[in-house]
């Protein structure tokens, strides 16, 4: 008997590509519009997955090169997140990953949708030799900068992951050289190109996120929650009415107020 195109699509759906490679052949006869669209469907999610496997492959490969070309094995990746805000600390990330397989969805956090990150984020905690984020606080940025404050919190990174028993070759900046470790290789857009930093970005971005939601509920009207502390204009808004708060970085907002309500 005849599958309907129905049986047809759900076959089609759950096909490998090896699968899928021995139904387009059994249905290369099939005229039906829903079959001709089905396979096509079933097409484009294949290429779309294997691209994603092979995007997943290069970003662990690109790890394994780095600490090859560098003479070692064991590759602590270094991220931050939060430099640009006016509000919040900010938060660098550091991981060292397992030997296990690679983690589905790891990229840049930017590129990760926000409904994913918690899930991707929480793998990597979970599968991770090392992980750590470190917070650098509003008062601190305003005192000594934001070079210094990075410099800090990379700093803290490498030391909070050293303490917990790894022993770390080779360090894997993301961005430009800031001169904080010996063992520092600095790699210009890093999280979209290497896995450990995609992975601190990942929990950089997940648990800076998480602490601004709490803000929000702490420090009600300047819209924590969804701005992130970042400059929206209803967050300038916010200032200029409200004042600033203890989270604020006095130094970043010169231009919307002057003085705290808190």
């Amino acid at each position: 008997m005849d599958l309907t195109v129905s049986e047809i699509r759900s076959k089609l759906q759950a096909a490998t590509a090896d699968e899928f490679a021995v139904l387009e052949r059994s249905l290369v006869a099939d005229t039906r519009k829903g079959v001709r669209q089905a396979v096509e469907v079933a097409r484009r999610r294949l290429e779309a997955e294997a691209a994603e496997e092979r995007r997943l492959a290069g970003l662990y490969a690109f790890e394994r090169e780095m600490a090859e070309a560098h003479g070692g094995s064991v590759v602590l990746g270094l991220d931050e997140v939060g430099r640009g805000p006016l509000a919040g600390p900010l938060a660098v990330g550091g991981v060292v990953l397992g030997d296990g397989a690679p983690i589905a969805g790891l990229n840049d956090s930017k590129q990760v949708a926000p409904e994913a990150r918690e899930l991707i984020a929480a793998q990597v905690r979970e599968e991770a030799r090392a992980w750590t984020v470190q917070y650098v606080e509003p008062e601190e940025i305003d005192r000594m900068g934001m070079t210094a404050a990075l410099r800090m919190a990379f700093q803290r990174a490498i030391c909070a992951v050293e303490e917990a028993g790894i022993s770390v070759d080779v360090v894997l900046l993301d961005g430009n050289p800031l001169h904080v470790d010996e063992r520092e290789v600095n790699v210009v857009k890093g999280d979209g190109k290497c896995a450990s930093i995609a992975a601190a970005s990942l929990v950089a971005k997940v648990a800076r996120d998480k602490l601004m939601e709490e803000y929000d509920v702490q420090y009600p009207g300047y819209g924590f929650a969804s701005n992130k502390g970042y400059g929206s204009e209803g967050h300038a808004t916010a200032i200029r009415e409200r004042g600033l708060t203890p989270i604020h970085r006095r130094s970043f907002c010169g231009a919307f107020a002057q003085e705290t309500l808190f």
